[in-house]
């Protein structure tokens, strides 16, 4: 591991990588986590309201969806697993993603990517994606998984 000091903010997909063992970005995803990772990996509400989204859905995995169940306990266990937290909204997070949002011109789908974005500036934390589009936020600590 790397031993910095602040935390990872994990996106969706790389915790739906992680969790799906025969997901594409698996072991990319694994390589980050046994490599290049934060001693601490957070949560926050989005990501772990979009791992239980996905994870249950069958349009994305078929008949390997989970129920509901299994969807919390795979989001538990990895609360569970130690240096994984959940983190509440910084007070600054609203701010920076108003000022994103207008700098930007941000619209539709793209307000997800602005929250997140906001949250890991406005947390002090590194924000960890597949998707290259978070490259369009000037000044955010990012680091980009490519596939």
């Amino acid at each position: 591991m790397r031993g910095r000091g602040l935390p990872d903010l994990l996106d969706v997909n790389v915790w739906v990588s992680l969790s799906v063992p025969d997901h594409p970005h698996h072991e990319r995803a694994r390589q980050y986590w046994n490599t290049e990772a934060a001693d601490e990996r957070v949560f926050n509400r989005v990501t772990s309201l979009g791992v239980l989204r996905l994870l249950t859905d069958a349009r994305t995995f078929g008949e390997i969806a989970l129920d509901p169940e299994d969807a919390w306990r795979v989001l538990r266990s990895w609360a569970d697993m130690g240096r994984v937290a959940f983190v509440a909204d910084p007070p600054e997070v609203d701010e920076v993603m108003r000022h994103w949002g207008v700098q930007l011109g941000i619209r539709g789908r793209q307000w997800t990517d602005t929250y997140l974005a906001a949250f890991a500036t406005a947390s002090g934390s590194r924000l960890v994606s597949f998707d290259s589009d978070f490259r369009h936020y000037p000044g955010l600590s990012w680091l980009h998984l490519k596939a």
